[in-house]
């Protein structure tokens, strides 16, 4: 019976394969050089940014839109590495289709039609951006991505893309440059809307993956962008978001080595000088409110930065934690029990393995007399919109950061709700009530 279903699933691939080179054979015979103009839409997600819808210029008004009269094909490539031929190119599934203006905005009637395209955390086919191990461009980068829309009935193309759109991160200043004692940062920041006296700071620390000298890559990678959303903006009031990048990691200790507490990296000194900068550059940023979270490499420098100026911060809420508890001294726990955190974690991170790393860390805390501090630990990291399977469907265990985002966390470790004020609270609700 299994060598049966083997061969069974071997003819299911070939025929697969197939029907993609008959479908690629199609598209060179009929793809004109010049065809039809199009602009994109990319969302962020939990597991990263996906290229959700494709609005074509139709070049005449229109009233209906039919999706199943469009194929969509999708190409991705980097001048940095080889992409593998499996995640290149592919066929992308229309769900749905519908008559709209330049920017996606449905109409009645007009110039342009909205394909709605199918996403999915394991549709790599998606994502304009691709994760690397490449040395020349490691962690996540963006890449050419290019589509080719066919309407069936008239044969159409549409293959020159004119304007791609970044909902997530539109209101994002992403030009920000910082240099302090020769180390550069590059940054991301997000200015409240309608706030009415002074507003919190967030600070957002991404993790190993999103290094580099492009702001947006923080922020789209894992929905760090999500701070800002209305959602969790109204929950501050209104508060500034700051999104510092590093054009390495935050653990480089120099010279290559990394560093998981044991000795200090090269950048928080440069990440401290940035917040005074930012805060003495915005003096409507309420000092008694400067929150600072990150996952994993930014995990670790959550807590680093929280040992070396913990009268700067009123909380912080890291995740994935990457500093090692056998670098922290007694004397260094003690300097932070007050200080409010909230940790983050799966039981199943196979790269900052809890025991390591956020269990110890909890551990000691509470012994030195803690009362601040909680630890949501999940067993596995799952699908928390419920669209792809649930808590049937996991993610890495490493990427506990997206219960984070998703502002979901509500338990601490004992499985007892957190409360502010006798009141049941989500992380971000949490965040927001402290203060120094």
């Amino acid at each position: 019976m299994k060598k049966m279903i083997r061969f069974y699933a071997v003819v299911l691939l070939c025929c697969a394969a197939a029907v993609l080179a008959q479908a690629n054979n199609a598209l060179d015979n009929i793809q004109p050089a010049n065809g039809g103009e199009y602009a994109i839409v990319v969302d962020g997600y939990d597991w990263g940014p996906a290229v959700s819808k494709v609005i074509l210029s139709v070049g005449t008004t229109v009233t209906a839109a039919d999706m199943n009269d469009y194929t969509v094909y999708a190409q991705r490539s980097t001048e940095c590495f080889e992409m593998p031929a499996a995640i290149a190119s592919g066929m992308r599934e229309v769900v749905y289709a519908y008559v709209s203006n330049a920017k996606g905005k449905p109409a009645t009637e007009g110039a342009h039609l909205t394909l709605v395209l199918s996403v999915a955390p394991n549709m790599p086919i998606g994502s304009p951006i691709q994760y690397s191990r490449n040395e020349n461009c490691p962690g996540n980068n963006w890449i050419d991505y290019k589509l080719t829309v066919v309407q069936k009935s008239t044969g159409k193309v549409w293959n020159t893309e004119t304007d791609r759109m970044v909902p997530p991160i539109e209101d994002f200043d992403l030009s920000g440059k910082f240099t302090h004692d020769g180390v550069q940062l590059t940054y991301a920041s997000f200015t409240p809307k309608n706030a009415t006296g002074k507003s919190p700071l967030i600070i957002w620390l991404h993790g190993g993956g999103e290094g580099g000298t492009d702001a947006s890559i923080p922020l789209i990678a894992n929905k760090a962008a999500n701070y800002a959303s209305d959602e969790i903006q109204a929950l501050f009031g209104g508060a500034y978001v700051l999104s510092p990048q590093t054009p390495t990691r935050w653990m480089d200790a120099g010279d290559g080595e990394t560093t998981r507490g044991q000795t200090d990296d090269i950048y928080y000194k440069a990440l401290m000088a940035l917040f005074r900068k930012f805060i003495a550059d915005h003096p409507d940023i309420d000092q008694d409110r400067i929150y600072v979270g990150g996952c994993s490499n930014g995990g670790y420098m959550t807590l680093k930065l929280v040992l070396e100026a913990p009268d700067f911060f009123a909380a912080a809420f890291p995740s994935a934690l990457a500093y090692f508890s056998e670098f922290l001294t007694d004397e260094q726990v003690k300097s932070i029990k007050d200080m409010p955190i909230w940790f983050v974690h799966s039981k199943d991170d196979p790269v900052t393995v809890a025991d390591k790393t956020v269990v110890p860390v909890y551990d000691r805390l509470l012994a030195a007399g803690a009362k601040k501090v909680h630890f949501t630990f999940y067993d596995h990291v799952v699908d928390v919109t419920g669209f792809f399977g649930g808590d049937d469907y996991h993610y890495s265990g490493h990427w506990s950061w997206i219960y984070s985002h998703k502002n979901v966390c509500r338990r601490d470790r004992d499985g007892s709700l957190v409360k502010v004020d006798g009141r049941p609270v989500t992380i971000m609700e949490w965040l927001a009530a402290q203060r120094k």
